[in-house]
């Protein structure tokens, strides 16, 4: 028997329990469901091999053209504000008279995208393959992580890009690896950080966000030589070198994924 669509209610009507439970469950995703949480560069594609590089070149350009310093100059506040902010705007928008709109859209442009990018063979198998929620979580602007998803044929796979611009409060810009944005972040998912894991490249990102309680994944096979890919640090869950490594549909991944998954909320 064909089953008739039921109409809305009026307005200030008082819906059923059993329908304000399904809405209720569409809003809020059942507890325990895996929330992935990727980076973007150096983790879903092999930004080393020609974007990173790109990138510096037009910050350090920009920053140099913007504040009127040398090459040398603007390569170290580049450099040290990375470090110190966890994002060179960060530090260009704190202490420079800086466009910082005009500073994300100079430097993520690129002549030929599709001919810079790398990424591993069945990219989209292995992350369709993984159960649970995916979200990317990236210090790089929302047109930029949009162009590489569509060339990837990945973007349909993430249900949002948290992406610099999202990481933004009344105080000003934040950026991974923000404490309060990511509660932020996870509270606008409708997502606990109980149930979250997160696949990085950056170190220093797993280390803080290890604090709170998270699943830790060090992705290491796409870092630079120059960057320690080895060992496992203790606030890292798994350290693998590729993404393949995160394919759960046997019991032995089942467990790690449970093992991941299963924490409580600090």
């Amino acid at each position: 028997m064909r089953r008739t669509q039921a109409a809305p209610a009026p307005s200030g009507a008082r819906l059923p329990p059993a329908t304000l439970r399904r809405r209720v469950s569409r809003s809020r995703p059942r507890a325990g469901t895996p929330v992935w949480l990727f980076d973007l560069d150096n983790t879903l594609h092999h930004a080393s091999h020609a974007i990173f590089p790109e990138i510096n070149r037009a910050m350090t350009q920009y920053i140099a053209d913007t504040l009127q310093v040398g090459h040398a100059e603007a390569d170290r506040l580049r450099t040290g504000y990375t470090a110190r902010y966890g994002a060179a705007l960060l530090g260009l928008t704190r202490h420079h008279p800086i466009d910082p709109h005009d500073f994300l859209r100079a430097v993520h442009t690129f002549a030929d995208l599709p001919a810079m990018l790398r990424a591993e063979r069945g990219l989209a198998r292995m992350v369709a393959a993984l159960p649970g929620r995916k979200l990317v979580l990236t210090n790089a602007p929302e047109n930029y992580a949009r162009a590489v998803l569509r060339e990837l044929r990945i973007e349909r796979l993430f249900e949002r890009v948290i992406a610099i611009e999202h990481m933004r409060d009344r105080r000003g810009w934040r950026a991974k690896p923000d404490t309060t944005m990511l509660r932020r972040a996870m509270r606008a998912a409708h997502a606990r950080l109980a149930d979250a894991i997160l696949v990085e490249d950056t170190r220093g990102h797993l280390k803080r966000y290890k604090r709170l309680g998270i699943g830790t994944i060090w992705i290491t096979g796409h870092l630079p030589g120059h960057l320690p890919n080895t060992g496992r640090p203790h606030y890292v869950d798994q350290r693998i070198r590729s993404l393949k490594s995160l394919r759960l549909g046997n019991r032995s991944g089942r467990q790690k994924c449970n093992r991941l998954t299963r924490r409580t909320t600090p």
